[in-house]
């Protein structure tokens, strides 16, 4: 099994489980040595991965990037929710304990059906960081890049009214931006070009960034390039904070001698695209 810079073993497996003709398992016990689950419309959940590692070092995650669907911030919400349940259902069969959905947009769209139709699944989401970003020194203007999905769906909304009443949030639909990150190339020259087109008015006139899509915190020196030296906030830390809070209340934390790992899995069902994931999982968030 390779092992991380830091240690941290992770198991990786080419293998999607769109192929896997699993029955769900509805009401089935779970315990404490079942593994985690976690999904994203691709590889931008690995942001999120990152800090649920280091926040629960001892759990089994199963990471699954939907990337052969990737962006799911154009699509449907209909078929957002069809999608996230599909992979859900599936986790659940193979004994998951928890759930952790490492994408704002699938958050919006299908966390509510999902905690009913699986209640005693712990079930975390995503969502734009707007309550740290607005409880910060400086809040006077808050710019918010994510999927256009994400910012029309009433949960942003309701994000909105709660926390944006003392700030002027200034909301962008990032358009294209998730697709040139799954690529892989970063530092691409369409990758700065689109930032400077959708971010590049706005240098040196807003106090703070949410980064309401996972795959953002991947590009936060490009994003800086863009718009100077900025605080960004983004919701992995406070997911990962909720993941750990759930399990220790409902008795499924891994004991601390548990050999925790990590196991990569991805629609797009080839080697070269775990590698991606592999890669992106050394990269700084």
């Amino acid at each position: 099994m390779p092992i991380s810079p830091k240690g941290y073993a992770y198991r990786c497996c080419v293998g999607c489980l769109r192929g896997r003709r699993l029955a769900p398992r509805e009401g089935a016990d779970v315990s404490n040595g079942d593994f985690v689950g976690v999904f994203d419309s691709g590889l931008g959940g690995i942001s999120v991965l990152k800090r649920l590692v280091a926040e629960l070092p001892h759990e089994r995650f199963v990471f699954f990037g939907d990337s052969a669907n990737a962006p799911y911030g154009d699509k449907p919400v209909e078929q957002i929710r069809s999608l996230s349940t599909d992979i859900v259902d599936r986790f659940i069969a193979e004994g998951a304990k928890a759930i952790v959905i490492a994408c704002n947009t699938a958050t919006s769209a299908s966390a509510s059906y999902l905690r009913e139709k699986y209640p005693s699944i712990p079930i975390v989401g995503c969502e734009p960081a707007l309550k740290p970003a607005a409880l910060a020194p400086r809040h006077r203007r808050i710019l918010v890049m994510a999927t256009a999905a994400t910012l029309r769906l009433q949960k942003f909304r309701d994000l909105r009214e709660e926390w944006g009443r003392e700030s002027e949030v200034i909301c962008v639909p990032c358009v294209g931006l998730v697709q040139l990150i799954e690529t892989g190339d970063l530092d691409s020259p369409e990758l700065h070009a689109l930032l400077q087109e959708l971010v590049g008015q706005y240098r040196g006139q807003v106090d703070s960034v949410v980064l309401g899509c996972t795959h953002y915190p991947f590009i936060k020196r490009q994003i800086a390039d863009v718009l100077g030296d900025v605080p960004f906030f983004d919701g992995g830390t406070g997911a990962a904070h909720q993941l750990g809070h759930l399990l220790r209340e409902g008795g499924l934390l891994a004991p601390d001698d548990a050999e925790g790992g990590v196991e990569f899995r991805s629609s797009k069902n080839t080697p070269q695209e775990i590698e991606l994931y592999r890669h992106f999982y050394t990269l700084p968030v």
